[in-house]
């Protein structure tokens, strides 16, 4: 009898002596003596220990270890604040694509034109999308378009004349907003939430002042709401000569319905791969453009993809002929490999279809949020746009943390939403359930959270020692940390 299930060995357990599974083209190397290809004291003094399996178990390996990590494609991810949507296979086709996928970027200009000319559509595209002037593909996550847009706010403010100290957040914001705005240098302001959960003018007013280099706000902000009252903010800010930066990490909520230029907004950075449906999960690949309003144009980073038309004839080139600009903030030209696949989204939707998706979005959040409310807390119970949070306060009188009833979910095939996030929401879970996901899959979900509302009385410890099926049992996060904290004080090389 096996002692253990096949899909459980590891690729090495299941290794045997002259398997093989690849064959390799005849190219002459073989012949050639090894120290003639590699530098002597560059090769082992053994050959490295590789599995030796046949093709069928590499597939099944790796195949079985897809199965174990929860995936959109596998199931529902409704984690509050990543928008975890359906990413379309078209987008991967078209990132395929040779001309695409083998180019190199030391190549000429010359030689890559339909890859500078995909560039420079797609930050017009996103231009258009938010009402700015031009935009930047180079930074490559949210937190780095973050950093980008407050060194361009940095930059901006020495050329007027004057280095300001502060950036004003709220209590709400995202913990890479006050980690980004000091590594620009800046130091930061926070600003409590109003009793509704939005921003009020009038406690704005309070802290805001000359040295004010600029507030960051997220729109819709982390509790899936609308600022209301953003043109008034936007004036405070700009009546003392700050500048207005979104964070997009909500902009899913507002595609084809509002642009932030419109509303005042002088930064603001994409999440490509939320918002325009790149496969994010497990900490990458990511993109975060900015755009800027005309003012600030200069300052974006090198290199800039630029146009010339002569006659009929346009071509595209890389300038790096900029000198107000802050410089390069990543190697060549940011993840080209995501612009690729959100330029496929934006063009396979098209501006009514984009403004679907965020009908959709809003449509779902406040489907789930509706079927929810009488089993759990709801602290800001007003109409939400693409996500909301709820609070498990009341299963906490009860004895079961949010921890617990996150890690129940996993038992049903569903991925947790964020939990304890925003950090003024006690015992959080912030649902985003994004515009791809069937109603019947909405409604499982809610029966999902009913059941285990019901099993915080019923069975309470399976809520606490859950999760029962995944390939991981929970872990003793108390005995870890604590473990951690001995191992950090008696070993000097951890």
């Amino acid at each position: 009898m096996p002692t253990m299930p096949d899909n459980e060995l590891n690729i090495f357990e299941k290794s045997r002596h002259g398997r093989r599974g690849l064959s390799l083209p005849k190219n002459g190397i073989d012949a050639k003596p090894l120290e003639t290809l590699i530098e002597k004291r560059f090769l082992r003094n053994k050959p490295p220990e590789l599995p030796e399996v046949p093709e069928s178990e590499v597939v099944r390996h790796f195949v079985g270890l897809s199965m174990k990590n929860h995936h959109i494609d596998k199931g529902f991810y409704p984690l509050g604040s990543c928008t975890m949507k359906y990413n379309p296979k078209i987008n991967e086709r078209t990132c395929r694509l040779p001309g695409f996928s083998c180019a190199h970027p030391f190549q000429n200009d010359s030689t890559v034109q339909g890859a500078l000319e995909l560039m420079f559509s797609t930050a017009e595209y996103l231009s258009e999308i938010a009402g700015m002037h031009a935009v930047t593909l180079q930074p490559v996550a949210g937190a780095h378009g973050e950093l980008c847009g407050m060194l361009i706010t940095r930059k901006y403010h020495e050329k007027q004349g004057k280095q300001r100290k502060y950036v004003i957040l709220p209590d709400s914001a995202h913990g890479t907003n006050p980690a980004s705005v000091v590594c620009a240098g800046f130091q930061v302001k926070q600003v409590k939430s109003s009793a509704d959960g939005t921003l009020s003018p009038d406690d704005l007013r309070a802290v805001i002042d000359e040295d004010t280099a600029a507030v960051m706000l997220t729109n819709p902000n982390t509790l899936g709401l609308f600022e209301t009252e953003i043109e008034e903010i936007a004036k405070i800010v700009h009546d003392v000569g700050a500048l207005l930066y979104m964070d997009g990490a909500n902009l899913n909520a507002q595609l084809g319905i509002v642009r932030p230029g419109d509303l005042g907004f002088d930064i603001v950075h994409f999440n490509l791969h939320k918002t325009f449906s790149t496969p994010h999960g497990g900490g990458g690949p990511g993109s975060g453009p900015v755009g800027v309003v005309e003012k600030l144009e200069s300052f974006l980073p090198v290199p800039v993809v630029t146009k010339r038309t002569d006659g009929n004839r346009h071509s595209f080139h890389l300038s790096y002929d900029r000198p107000d600009s802050i410089g390069k903030l990543h190697a060549f030209y940011g993840n080209f490999g995501v612009v690729v696949r959100a330029c496929t989204y934006i063009l396979m939707n098209g501006g009514e279809g984009l403004r679907e998706v965020s009908e959709a979005a809003v449509i779902n959040a406040n489907y789930l949020k509706e079927k929810l409310r009488g089993k759990f807390d709801l602290p800001y119970p007003q109409h939400c746009m693409h996500e909301f949070v709820l609070s498990g306060n009341r299963q906490k009188k009860r004895g079961i943390r949010t921890t617990d009833m996150a890690k129940r979910m996993l038992d049903f095939g569903v991925h947790a939403p964020t939990c304890y996030f925003p950090l003024i929401v006690p015992e959080a879970l912030m649902i985003e359930p994004t515009e791809t996901e069937t109603r019947e899959t909405l409604d499982r979900f809610v029966e999902i959270m009913i059941q285990i509302d019901r099993e915080v009385d019923e069975m309470p410890q399976t809520l606490k020692d859950a999760p029962h099926n995944t390939p991981v049992r929970r872990l003793d996060e108390r005995k870890a940390a604590t473990d951690l904290d001995v191992a950090w004080r008696t070993d000097d090389k951890l």
